[in-house]
């Protein structure tokens, strides 16, 4: 945690000791308490756009969000490391993370790609662990991250809360099993272009002439379990149909439909 940098404090909930205005010394300090209210609304604001918080209002978000601290995470930093213990839950309001393993031999494996509205950290096992994996940001990232005494209180607190994450959590294996299939029967091809189709809509970036995928080439190989070389031949001949542009770590997706239609090919 270390490596990133706190773009906001944290704001206890009243059980925990806040003061409020009304209660201190002297004269009200209204600016303060209008900059806390400012700084949860966006914070509510930004959360009830995803599936984490779905059907919870908006005066229960504000209890859940109030207890945690907003970050902000460069390109490859980290916000968890393996052998790091446990001890917090990050939800993901924009940016990407990459989950990681690395193996004997050091090579790096991305289990897993999180963008905004997914949980990071170990949730709802009481059993006090080590993490397994690295969780790194692929582009600059922002997150709100809780202590995870705190977070596993308000989902006790909360049943909508569980429900919602239990969810997602059955979506990430739904996604783990897809693309176990296609490494087994797809060729690769196939396999870039439909990782490509949904990274498009998880993670990708518009502008008016394109979508911008901020991962390296080496990051797509790992991702569709081929090599380097097959990765880079396969978007050279994607450039010159227009379809795509390769950068060193991007890819500019410029024809959305007919990388659905490669994948069909195949």
């Amino acid at each position: 945690m270390a490596q990133a940098a706190v773009l906001g404090t944290m704001f206890p909930s009243a059980d925990r000791g806040v003061r409020h205005p009304s209660s201190a010394p002297g004269a009200p300090d209204r600016s303060t308490t209008a900059g806390v209210t400012s700084i949860l609304k966006r914070r509510v604001d930004s959360v009830q756009r995803f599936d984490a918080f779905s059907e919870i209002s908006a005066s229960d978000c504000v209890s859940i969000v109030a207890d945690a601290q907003e970050m902000q995470f460069p390109r490859h930093s980290a916000i968890f490391s393996a052998g790091a213990p446990a001890t917090q839950v990050a939800l993901l309001l924009s940016g990407c993370m990459k989950v990681t393993h690395s193996g004997n031999a050091g090579q790096e494996v991305i289990l897993r790609l999180n963008g905004p509205g997914d949980l990071l950290g170990k949730i709802g096992n009481p059993v006090r662990m080590n993490h397994s994996y690295t969780t790194h940001a692929v582009q600059p990232s922002a997150a709100l991250v809780w202590e995870r005494d705190s977070f596993e209180a308000v989902v006790d607190r909360f049943p909508l809360l569980r429900r919602n994450i239990a969810s997602i959590l059955e979506r990430h294996l739904s996604e783990l099993e897809v693309r176990y299939r296609e490494v087994s029967t797809e060729k690769v091809s196939s396999r870039l272009s439909n990782l490509l189709v949904r990274l498009v809509s998880q993670v990708g970036k518009r502008t008016d002439t394109h979508i911008e995928v901020a991962l390296s080439r080496r990051e797509l190989a790992q991702l569709t379990g081929t090599t380097l070389f097959t990765v880079s031949r396969l978007l050279c001949q994607w450039e010159v149909q227009g379809i795509v542009s390769a950068r060193r770590e991007t890819v500019l997706v410029h024809d959305v439909p007919a990388l659905v239609e490669l994948a069909r090919e195949e």
